[in-house]
């Protein structure tokens, strides 16, 4: 991925999750109802707590990105993030839009791999003849 692609997909995630966070800081309640009941009622904490936390941690994750530090970190907690969207939201129709950011932040995630871990894949790489 070029500098520039990097950049823009970093930036336009950037805004994405800080947007959000902010949203759903102005209405977490009404937030919650994308949640399925079975998810709402696996829940430690009250609705609206639970979504005040999920604002404040995609906020984080836009800071990250946008500042452009601890990028491997944010891309992978927020892919995990946007993995447990999907399974408590059920198939809706905003699901395509959470598979393209999923598909984003995991782009970010993968460009972001620290050298160890490319090491690491390196190394169990079969044999080619």
């Amino acid at each position: 991925m070029s500098k520039t692609s990097f950049n823009l997909l970093r930036v336009g995630m950037a805004i994405t999750f800080l947007w959000i966070g902010i949203m759903i800081l102005k209405s977490p309640e009404s937030w919650g109802g994308y949640l399925q009941p079975w998810a709402a009622g696996l829940l430690p904490v009250p609705l609206k707590e639970a979504m005040i936390g999920t604002a404040i941690l995609d906020i984080a994750i836009g800071i990250l990105f946008l500042v452009d530090f601890m990028i491997w970190p944010a891309a992978l907690i927020s892919s995990i993030h946007l993995i447990v969207i999907l399974t408590v939201s059920g198939i809706t129709d905003i699901t395509v839009r959470d598979i393209g950011l999923l598909t984003a932040t995991l782009a970010l995630m993968i460009e972001t791999l620290p050298p160890s871990f490319v090491q690491i894949f390196k190394k169990t790489k079969p044999e080619t003849l």
